[in-house]
């Protein structure tokens, strides 16, 4: 390897080489599996996502990008200790030095910028693993990745014809509608008691304005956000969120759900999931399938999914680390 460099202002050129290296290592450790498009990748270079902004590096050799590392520095009171980590290294150039010397430079970038924390997540089949684990991370969370074909799902319209006394569905493309902004917030954040096992991740709280912002960020990314809610009059008593990225579109991400807590009990959180996949067919027939994670304890949305039958697709493991501990 020749060198470590980081990217200031992203050229087409680089936005193609970073493609290349992470199509590369999907099409290694998960074969099979989409690779993120470039348009894909051009968006999540382009847009750090709400409340940060990251720093990019790419590892040269004799020219050739082989290795690149995204760190995402939050903003928002509550998470300026954090930083989350995103590194791919070339199969072709594996186990030669790359990947340490990019982490190397991302936990120097971390201490620089007063980050006691560092995230990364990794799938338990890649040799992604050991390398965090020799690097001193620790494993903070084990999460179920679970892949759903939307086609198949099993009694969509049985779920969402099933009678919710005082309750209404209601669902909207992109930002929240105004007179549901104040009451979607506040069911955002109802996500603060979700399993999140030993991970320091801080503490996010949800306003009218942060919810209009995460939609515009993924707006400006290219990809279209999906959402579905329970209505209890005028208030949000759940809901769930789906994003269909740029580019290839068969496969949708699945965002947040979840039921505030004196509405739980009720079957809320299927019926919303059910609406959403009711849309999707009728709108979104490009869109085959339905990819999400679930902490492994967290035992009630697992049955959820399940019930509409996500298979399990992998085993992911969030990982943590003090950026001090890396030299």
């Amino acid at each position: 390897m020749d060198k470590v460099q980081r990217l200031r202002d992203v050229s087409d050129a680089d936005v193609a080489a970073w493609h290349e290296v992470v199509a590369a290592a999907v099409a290694h450790d998960f074969p099979g599996e989409p690779a993120p498009t470039l348009d894909q990748v051009h968006g999540h270079l382009a847009t750090p996502g709400l409340g940060s902004r990251h720093l990019l590096w790419v590892a040269r050799t004799e020219g050739t990008v082989t290795g690149v590392a995204r760190l995402r520095l939050f903003e928002g009171a509550g998470r300026r200790h954090l930083g989350e980590l995103t590194l791919h290294v070339h199969p072709a150039h594996r186990r030669r030095g790359v990947g340490t010397a990019l982490l190397r430079t991302v936990a120097r970038a971390a201490r620089d910028e007063q980050r006691r924390t560092l995230v990364v997540e990794a799938s338990s089949q890649t040799p992604g693993t050991s390398f965090l684990e020799a690097n001193g991370f620790i494993c903070a969370l084990s999460l179920s990745l679970l892949l759903l074909d939307v086609a198949a799902a099993p009694g969509v319209e049985e779920i969402v014809g099933t009678e919710h006394p005082g309750y209404r569905l209601t669902r909207w493309l992109g930002v929240v509608p105004d007179e549901l902004a104040e009451a979607f917030a506040e069911a955002k954040n109802a996500m603060g008691d979700m399993p999140t096992g030993k991970r320091d991740f801080g503490t996010t709280t949800w306003d009218t304005d942060r919810v209009r912002d995460m939609a515009e960020v993924v707006e400006k990314r290219g990809d279209t956000l999906l959402t579905v809610a329970a209505l209890n009059g005028d208030r949000v008593a759940g809901f769930t969120e789906l994003v269909i990225p740029v580019g290839d579109g068969t496969r949708a991400i699945q965002y947040d759900t979840a039921v505030v807590s004196a509405h739980r009990g009720r079957g809320l959180g299927l019926w919303v999931k059910a609406a959403m996949l009711e849309w999707l067919r009728a709108e979104w027939p490009a869109v085959r399938e339905i990819e999400t994670d679930n902490a492994e304890d967290n035992a009630h949305m697992l049955a959820v999914n399940e019930r509409l039958g996500f298979r399990p697709l992998r085993q992911t493991r969030q990982y943590q680390c003090d950026p001090r501990m890396i030299h």
